[in-house]
């Protein structure tokens, strides 16, 4: 089959990579990519952290096209795709150190968003981050024209689509144990949030 193809990726990889190498430790050993898309980002990612296995998933219309990225790949570290479809299949198996998303909470209805922060919540270690992409919202407002045109163009196409609050994302994710480390400001109005879920007290 022919090989899907985002030019979105191809264009934000650079800037995600420098942020995935600030976030990613030689002691973490699996990640977990939820909605891995067509798969591009999986086989430029992984083979800059060599000791770190990659796990894809995504919805299984998905499968495919991620499966023929990783075939040509090669890359040892990859793993999947596996079917995760947020709300209807089971969290991954598996201990995870990072779980990555990107351009995800905007195609996902708020209450699948609020569903994935729950498995975070109750899945991850402590000690674990979780690292999403995309487009926010802040205290209510655009950060961009563009990102307003883009809101209006996703509610169009399905009632359940939009750019989400950033307020509201940390909120939820606080209520599942994760706090806000840090908030990367990215090119072309995009943000990459890092959270991490709160150590166990002793």
């Amino acid at each position: 089959m022919d090989k899907p193809f985002s030019e979105a990726c191809e264009r934000n990889r650079i800037p995600i990579l420098k942020v995935l190498k600030d976030v990613i430790s030689s002691r973490d050993t699996r990640l977990l990519e939820v909605g891995s898309g067509t798969g591009q980002h999986a086989v430029y990612f992984a083979p800059h952290f060599p000791h770190l296995i990659w796990v894809t998933s995504d919805q299984r219309e998905n499968l495919p096209g991620i499966r023929s990225w990783l075939d040509e790949s090669g890359a040892p570290n990859l793993i999947g795709p596996g079917i995760f479809k947020v709300g209807e299949d089971a969290f991954p198996n598996g201990v995870f150190d990072v779980v990555f998303t990107a351009n995800t909470f905007h195609i996902m209805s708020w209450d699948e968003c609020r569903q994935l922060m729950r498995d975070l919540g109750r899945h991850l270690p402590p000690g674990a981050r979780f690292l999403v992409y995309g487009p926010f919202n802040y205290q209510g407002r655009f950060t961009s024209e563009s990102n307003e045109a883009f809101d209006r163009s996703l509610r169009a196409s399905a009632p359940h689509m939009g750019i989400r609050d950033f307020e509201a994302v940390a909120q939820a994710l606080a209520e599942n144990g994760l706090g806000l480390v840090r908030d990367y400001d990215l090119p072309a109005n995009n943000r990459l949030l890092v959270f991490k879920k709160n150590e166990l007290v002793q």
